[in-house]
Order: structure tokens, then C-alpha cells, then sequence
């Protein structure tokens, strides 16, 4: 049987250890409590019980009439006391004489008889059940009380708990800007607990983090305009040179490297956050069929069900030529582009996407299996897509290709 998911929680986990803890508490106190009270109890009733008997004995031997309570062979002595008594030796026993507690002791009157003395046991019995009713009652509410204030206590650090791991979450979903901002690490003066501890490291991470990526995008901003106008000078330079193979190397390695440095600059902007929606009404389908023309491949269209969208034509066109794009440079044919309501897939037959870029999306200048290119064209992608508010996902089909879902919002 599998238990429920909050079992598994801090909180849930603390509340039967201190459970188990105060029900293991109260039983010792009680057991030692209701074995304390009930040896005291037992024992006065016996000496109140053998200070009789030897005043039964007494008036026995001198021929005296027997005090309240004395018999000689009562019917309702004990089978056990009665042979100890008749083996000479005298004892007591709490047992039950017409249907009351009784505390009975016994000794012997001659050879072959029996002087037993019963004294109420009725009081002591009530008293004892009393105190073990006490006991129960007392010990729930010390279990309700302690459950009460450990709750709240407890409460409060998963409360703090679950507040460091949304920020975690926040961060890790891309919003650098999260932090925890946990009092106590404000305040030396404040005792620092464990969480606290965690929320500081947590927040000098993010920091940390976030300078590091800032550095990085400041580095390929500067990079790329750097570039541009070298780049600029050189295509023109490869433009006069004359005709023949080594112009067309030189030109489309210009081109090529022109290419690059149009991706980092638009990854940098993305990257910056600076990049805003101009949306219009378009039709999924007609704009589909027009990227697959201006990409110049043999890409199917199909067109399961048109819908009219509100969005980006640009970045739209962006995201699905260069998933068009990807799928023929690193796939293998047919690639399939269809449109179904605002979902948009486009398919390959080749070996798929590698294990990495299914678990974690798109990195950029990471390829494998010596494919061609720098891995910006998904990355362009996916961040194009964040900015349409749409969700691009990447996984590999059950009989071989690469399927990326593009779904709109």
C-alpha cells in the first residue's frame, strides 16, 4: 500500500516522532506512577489485613469470640492461600469475595483449619482505577498540548523551508532576481538556525550566479558588435574579389560567420530581456507553408485544423524556420511540418535528439555526433517562443526522427 504524499513531509515525519515520544513518555510515567501507588496502596492494605488476622489468632487461642470479619474455613478464601495456611505459614491475597475486592489474609487455626480475615478492598481498588483514569486522560492532553505547540513550531520552519525551495524553483525556472531574504540572516545579532544558513547560501548562489550569466551575456553583446563591422568590411572585400572557387569559400565562410554573429546578437537581446511582442492576426497554416518557402526545403506541410492567432509573425516565423532548419542539417528525410489548432509539430526520420537536449532543452555551441553548426539555432528557438508566451518542447518518436511540438498560447 502506498501512502499518501504528505507522509513523506518534515512536518508530517515530526509529528509522529513526537506522537510516538510522548505516547513512550507518558506510558513510562504512568507505569511507574500506577506500580508506585498501587505497592503503596496494596501494602497498607496488607498490613491492615495481617494486623487482624493476628488479632483473630489471638482471640482463637485464648477461646474469645472472632472480630468483624474473622472465619475460620470461609467459603471464599483462595484455593492458593488456603494451602499456604495449611502448610503452616501465613499470607495475603486481593481476590474477589461476592463479587467485591477483598483483601484476604491467612494462617493457620489448628492441624487441619484455616483462620482467614477479609478486609474491604472496595476503596482501594476504586482509588487505583481512578488514578489510572487520571493517568490516561492527563497523558492525552500533555499528547494534544505537545502535538499543539510542536505543530506550530514545526510548522514554522517547513513554512521557511518551503518559501527557500520556491525561490530555488524560481531560480532554477530562470528568474535570477529571486531571493529568499530570510530576517534572520538581516540581523547578526539574531541566533542563526539551519535554515537560516540555507537561505543565506541559497541567495550568495543566486547572486553569484546571476553576476556570472551577466558577465556572460555582457561578453557575447560585446563579441558580437565587435564583429559587425569587420565583418561588414570583409563581406564587402569578398564581394570584389574575382569569380572562381576560393571567392565562393571566402564568401561563404563570410556569410557563414556573418550568420553567427546575427545569432549571438539576437541571443544577447534575448538574453537581456529587452526584446518586445508586435502582435497580429495570422492564419497558423498559410504562415507555416510560408516559412517552409522562404526556408527553400522539401518540408511536407499538413494542415490538420487552421486557427487564427494572436502573436509575433517575425518571432513565430523565427521559431519554426529554424526548427525547419535543424531538422534537415541534422535529421534525415522526409521532415513533416504540421498544424493542428495552435499546436505545431515538425518531425524528422533521422537518429533524434540527443539524450541531453530531451532532458534539459537546447545549450548553446553544444552539438554531437559531429554535427554541423554551433547549437543556437534551437536556443534562438526556445527563447523566441518565451517571448511568444508559447511552450516549445523536444522529444525523439517511438519509430526513429526527432518530433519538436510547438504549442501557442
Amino acid at each position: 500500500m502506498r501512502l499518501p504524499r504528505w507522509a513523506g513531509t518534515l512536518a508530517a515525519k515530526s509529528a509522529a516522532f513526537i506522537t510516538v515520544m510522548c505516547c513512550a513518555l507518558a506510558a513510562l510515567l504512568g507505569v511507574l506512577v500506577h506500580v508506585s501507588v498501587t505497592d503503596q496502596t496494596v501494602a497498607q492494605a496488607r498490613d491492615q489485613a495481617l494486623t487482624r488476622l493476628a488479632e483473630a489468632t489471638a482471640a482463637y487461642e485464648a477461646g474469645d469470640a472472632l472480630p468483624r470479619g474473622a472465619r475460620v474455613d470461609p467459603r471464599g478464601l483462595p484455593g492458593q492461600l488456603r494451602a499456604l495456611a495449611l502448610a503452616g505459614d501465613r499470607g495475603t491475597m486481593v481476590a474477589q469475595d461476592d463479587g467485591r475486592p477483598t483483601m484476604w489474609a491467612a494462617g493457620p487455626a489448628d492441624r487441619h483449619r484455616t483462620l482467614a480475615v477479609a478486609v474491604d478492598y472496595s476503596q482501594q481498588a476504586r482509588t487505583i482505577a481512578g488514578l489510572d483514569s487520571s493517568i490516561l486522560w492527563s497523558s492525552a492532553l500533555a499528547i494534544g498540548a505537545t502535538l499543539l505547540v510542536g505543530a506550530f513550531a514545526v510548522t514554522r520552519v517547513t513554512r521557511r523551508l518551503h518559501g527557500t525551495a520556491q525561490v530555488a524553483r524560481r531560480i532554477s525556472a530562470g528568474d535570477l532576481d529571486a531571493r529568499v531574504h530570510d530576517p534572520r540572516t538581516k540581523d547578526p545579532t539574531r541566533p542563526q538556525d539551519e535554515v537560516a544558513a540555507v537561505a543565506a547560501a541559497l541567495d550568495g548562489m543566486a547572486a553569484s550566479l546571476q553576476s556570472k550569466l551577466l558577465s556572460e551575456q555582457r561578453f557575447t553583446a560585446d563579441v558580437a558588435h565587435e564583429l559587425r563591422t569587420p565583418l561588414t568590411g570583409l563581406h564587402a572585400a569578398a564581394e570584389l574579389l574575382p569569380p572562381g572557387r576560393p571567392t565562393e569559400l571566402v564568401r561563404d565562410r563570410v556569410a557563414a560567420l556573418r550568420t553567427l554573429t546575427e545569432d549571438l546578437l539576437e541571443i544577447s537581446r534575448l538574453d537581456a530581456g529587452r526584446e518586445r511582442l508586435e502582435t497580429d492576426a495570422e492564419a497558423l497554416g498559410t504562415l507555416a507553408e510560408r516559412v517552409v518557402r522562404a526556408s527553400g526545403t522539401e518540408t511536407e506541410v499538413k494542415v490538420v485544423r487552421d486557427v487564427w492567432v494572436e502573436t509575433d509573425r517575425r518571432r513565430l516565423e523565427r521559431v519554426l524556420g529554424n526548427l525547419v532548419a535543424n531538422a534537415h542539417r541534422h535529421g534525415r528525410g522526409p521532415v513533416v511540418l504540421t498544424v493542428e489548432g495552435k499546436e505545431v509539430t515538425v518531425r524528422d526520420h533521422g537518429d533524434g535528439y540527443p539524450g541531453y537536449l530531451v532532458a534539459h532543452g537546447p545549450q548553446r555551441f553544444r552539438t554531437e555526433g559531429g554535427a554541423k553548426g554551433h547549437g543556437l539555432g534551437l536556443t534562438i528557438a526556445v527563447g523566441q517562443a518565451e517571448v511568444l508566451g508559447a511552450r516549445l518542447s523536444f522529444a525523439n518518436a517511438i519509430d526513429g526522427g526527432a518530433v519538436a511540438v510547438l504549442t501557442l498560447p
